[in-house]
């Protein structure tokens, strides 16, 4: 370059060259050339100095005296900028940018890298990873830290400090990452006041890897330098250096409308110079477009409880439109007389070299002997447990032989060890498990090892629905516990595997279009009334989901006309566009659990629940879990489901009941199948309290079909949901005239007999493929996911392969066709077979207790319901429940101030009133003294007789 006749004025880095342009104007702030053996001197205007800054085209740490230059004579390079402070919707309630719509812009900008700085969390950082790597855009993970004052364990601050500062933080590469990792975990852990906050202490021990910025104006060494403390400054930024060095850099910031920022950046200026620190500069993202400020605001004041006509109302100070992704001309023209601040972005982004490794199952660590393998564990034990359950025939042994090598084939022998053993382990300590749930009761492994109580040979069930050694995605095991001792399971994993290796993973509630709308017309000043009346108008979508404003205004006459005529109603309903669908909160998975192989942090930041001492993820299970995603893109942790499930616990109550007033002990898992009382209940549709059968249609069903097999019960579970309710009628008239039902083949028969006819099982498509186009059992169930997707290219590909395949084995094509245009159709509604039998597992189980133990089932049923949450369901489930037991002719006693106990009891034969249920005297109302004689209840007597009278009008 420097042969074309051309060199760099005061340019430290010589990557930057450019050809000689003879028609190219300079701009202050811009990489300036002279031509090859000329003076710089004869560059500068020396009759008009500037200040001494740093040089006119630096990237390094020199120094230069600059002077203005003169145009006509100097030749420029465009600088790149990057974008290293930004928030996206994962700053909760405080950022509007979806990470989707921030890659759009960074590629619309030619940006070649992007950083994202959620406030004191990283939620989004592993989407956005993997969104940026998809885009050819280089992903820098940050995150805006809160920094404690003093130590993170000192809850308090002096006269006039605050809480918390911010501090940008950035991952250069994988140990920056993890120890970023480390940093929001344990702000969130051990930091935590107000908000989670680091210390002194953590930075130094966690800086590897890590480029830090001085923060925004609420940085520390900034706001010390707002209140005229430079000396506190300058301390602050020696610490700073001292713990970050050369990857200490001073954040300048510039939006119009912001007060005291200039001043500031003068003193931040100054400090860059008198300590050779480097300058960047950044926009403080919150959002993507100028046009969106006024979202942002509003977003502001959901956030804080405010609306945006209030003065100085909370975060009014930053109330301005500038707050948006500018473009690399737009941060330029900002920073002209700070070109390096532009050129360090670049500088920093260059120097990121971060890759996450992603996409592989991480299992934990079962405990097994030396000289032992999981293998050889899973299979010893399966053969020493199958003598239990099975008779271990040569084709039960077979079964058992194919499962076992493609479960220790595909590597997940330490998954089975370690879900039979918790389930094991609560099923001896007292704790109600479900029979199964999900496809896993397809597995005669997981039948043998207690698993599941559904043996899949009885139920024909193929193992390859459950896990497809075709299919790369990792088995899901979901398992059911009695709700009030699913967290005695928690409790009982982490002591096995370690804290700092168990938690449960996070999910973030999110906006949809009615909430929307009442957050924003509150947060805009309007009256709960006029927000409600506007929500009301978004009608409830197909099968009660959730739909958008724009779905809303197409489907919605009343919507629409108010949105065209009412200037409120449109203000409202823009504005809730924007924001809906962003995540408003964040809360506790229902039933997910991580279990790792060594320290989580290792892998995800973690933090504690919003309201509560649980430990959980701040990434999401679609961020974690394999089997949540395509394509692989999740860290790869595996993801063990714990679901509480009330039912079991009012199993477990009714046994005790019947153990404490009959003397039996029922093993509920080996009550028979076929017993007399129970189908006649529910022939009689006798099935309030009943799981999965209680509804009103379920028990118009009960009748009318009058069941009498368990499978009966298992179709029931199946067919009673939007769709195959249409099969209902078919279904019946099978059931009651089985010379009434048709098959489109008699090779159908086998496959059709136990559901009369009538296709309502996902397993049955894969027996129609097996067996009419001689697919395997991979195929097939390939086959079932094919059709169940509806993607037409993909459909198409299979038909032409089934039509091809059943032709061969001599079925007449117009069978074919109509058989394939049967699957079609029901692909939109098909059950899992396994799950459904799972369930009419527990349906049976408690049908049989409320049949033979009446009193004991509904007292416990009772105490259920008084355990739920409060409120007017609660009630109405109270009155229902005691309603049945009047037309069980059981009944039920008002409270007694000698005889009530805390829950329901029984007492001769009837149920009476616990004390608990009285309004307003819960468990912290009840006490027996010290010789269990005299019991006292802090309630006052009113509430007390207004419990008995309702008692006795029932």
């Amino acid at each position: 370059m420097r042969s074309a006749g051309i060199e760099p004025l005061l340019c430290s880095d010589s990557n930057h060259l450019l050809p000689w342009n003879d028609t190219q104007s300079y701009a202050l702030g811009e990489f300036i050339w002279k031509p090859t053996g000329t003076s710089i001197h004869s560059f500068l205007d020396l009759t008009h100095p500037m200040s001494t800054s740093k040089g006119i085209g630096s990237s390094g740490r020199h120094n230069y005296t600059t002077h203005s230059i003169l145009a006509s004579k100097c030749y420029t390079v465009r600088m790149s900028f990057i974008h290293l402070h930004l928030h996206s919707e994962y700053s909760l309630l405080d950022g509007l940018s979806r990470i989707d719509e921030l890659i759009a812009k960074a590629q619309e900008y030619n940006m070649n890298a992007l950083a994202l700085t959620d406030h004191g969390a990283m939620y989004g950082a592993f989407r956005f990873y993997i969104a940026a790597k998809k885009a050819g855009i280089k992903p820098i993970i940050g995150m805006e830290a809160y920094k404690a004052p003093g130590s993170r364990f000192e809850h308090g601050s002096e006269e006039g400090e605050r809480n918390s500062y911010h501090l940008t933080l950035l991952a250069k590469n994988y140990q920056g990452y993890k120890n970023l990792m480390k940093l929001t975990t344990y702000a969130h852990l051990e930091g935590y006041y107000y908000k989670p906050r680091v210390d002194f202490e953590l930075l130094e021990k966690y800086s590897e890897g890590i480029v830090a910025l001085s923060g925004c104006m609420s940085g520390e060494i900034p706001v010390a330098l707002v209140n005229n403390q430079k000396d506190k400054a300058e301390k602050l930024l020696e610490k700073y250096q001292g713990i970050f060095k050369d990857n200490f850099y001073i954040e300048v910031q510039r939006a119009p409308g912001v007060a005291n920022q200039e001043e500031l950046n003068a003193e931040l200026v100054a400090l860059s110079r008198k300590y050779n620190i480097p300058l960047v500069a950044t926009n403080d993202v919150h959002y993507v477009n100028k046009e969106d400020a006024y979202a942002q605001d509003v977003l502001l004041c959901i956030q804080t409880g405010h609306n945006i006509y209030e003065e100085n109302r909370p975060l009014s100070n930053i109330d301005t439109p500038e707050f948006y992704f500018k473009s690399t001309q737009e941060m330029q023209d900002l920073f002209r007389d700070l070109p390096e601040a532009i050129e360090n972005t670049q500088k920093i982004a260059d120097e990121v070299d971060l890759e996450i490794p992603y996409g592989k199952l991480i299992l934990p660590i079962y405990p097994l002997r030396k000289d032992e393998t999981a293998e050889e564990a899973l299979r010893k034990l399966t053969f020493e447990k199958a003598p239990q359950r099975i008779k271990v025939t040569e084709e039960e042994k077979k079964r058992l032989e194919y499962e076992l090598d493609i479960i220790c084939k595909k590597g997940y022998a330490t998954y089975f060890l370690i879900v039979q053993d918790f389930i094991n382990w609560s099923k001896g300590s007292d704790i109600g498990v479900g029979p199964g749930r999900g496809s896993v009761a397809g597995s005669l492994v997981a039948y043998c090892l207690k698993i599941t109580d559904i043996n899949p040979l009885e139920y024909e069930v193929p193992f390859e629905r459950f896990l497809n050694p075709d299919r790369p995605s990792p088995p899901d095991i979901d398992v059911d516990f009695a709700d009030v001792h699913r967290d005695r399971v928690l409790e009982y994993v982490t002591g096995k595997y370690g804290k700092e290796k168990v938690a449960q993973i996070i999910t973030f509630g999110r906006m949809e279009a009615k909430m929307a709308v009442r957050d924003v017309a509150r947060a805009m000043g309007m009256s709960y009334s006029q927000g409600d009346r506007i929500s009301k108008m978004i009608p409830v979508g197909k099968q009660g989901f959730h739909i958008t404003i724009d779905q809303a205004l197409q489907e919605s006459p009343q919507l629409r006309m108010a949105y065209t005529e009412e200037e409120e109603v449109r203000r409202v309903l823009d504005v809730a566009r924007r924001l809906e669908g962003i995540a408003r909160h964040s809360s506790v998975h229902a039933a997910g659990v991580m279990i790792a192989d060594k320290d989580l942090t290792e892998y995800v930041p973690l933090q504690k629940e919003a309201r509560g001492e649980k430990i959980v993820t701040q990434y999401d299970m679609y961020c974690l879990d394999l089997n949540a995603v395509s394509n692989n893109e999740a860290v790869g942790l595996i993801k063990f489901d714990f679901l509480g499930l009330r039912n079991l616990t009012i199993i477990d109550n009714a046994l005790k009941f019947v153990k404490k007033h009959t003397g039996n002990t029922i093993d509920i898992h080996n009550v028979p199948l076929d017993d007399k009382k129970t189908f006649a209940l529910l022939s009689q549709g006798k099935t309030v309290g009943v799981f999965q059968l209680e509804s009103r249609g379920m028990r118009r069903l009960a009748k009318d079909l009058k069941p009498n097999k368990i499978t009966d019960i298992t179709a029931m579970v199946a067919l009673y949901r939007p769709g195959p309710m249409e099969l209902i009628p078919s279904f019946l008239q099978g059931k009651r005239n089985p010379k009434s039902i048709k098959y489109l083949h008699k090779d159908l028969q086998p496959i059709l007999a136990e559901t009369y006819g009538v296709l309502v099982y996902q397993e049955q498509v894969m027996a129609i493929a097996h067996s009419i186009a001689g697919y395997t059992m991979s195929e097939a169930d390939g086959f079932r996911m094919a059709v169940g997707k509806k993607k037409k290219a993909l459909m198409k590909k299979e038909k032409i392969k089934f039509t091809a395949q059943a032709e061969k084995k001599g079925y007449a094509k117009s069978t074919i066709e109509k058989l394939y245009a049967a699957i079609e159709k029901f692909a939109a509604y098909g059950f899992n077979k396994p799950h459904a039998a799972s369930y009419a597992l527990i349906a049976y189980w408690t049908a049989y207790i409320k049949a033979n133990y009446p009193v004991e089932y509904m007292a416990a049923l009772l105490t259920a319901e008084l355990q739920g949450a409060a409120g007017a369901q609660r009630e109405a489930k109270m009155f229902q429940a005691i309603e049945e037991c009047k037309s069980m002719d059981i009944k039920v006693l008002p409270p007694d101030i000698n005889k009530s106990e805390e829950d329901f009891s029984i007492e001769g034969g009837a149920i009476r009133f616990g004390m608990s249920a009285i309004k307003k005297c819960r468990a912290r109302c009840y006490r027996i003294d010290y010789r269990g004689a005299c019991r006292t209840y802090l309630c006052r007597a009113k509430r007390f007789f207004s419990a008995r009278r309702y008692a006795q009008s029932k």
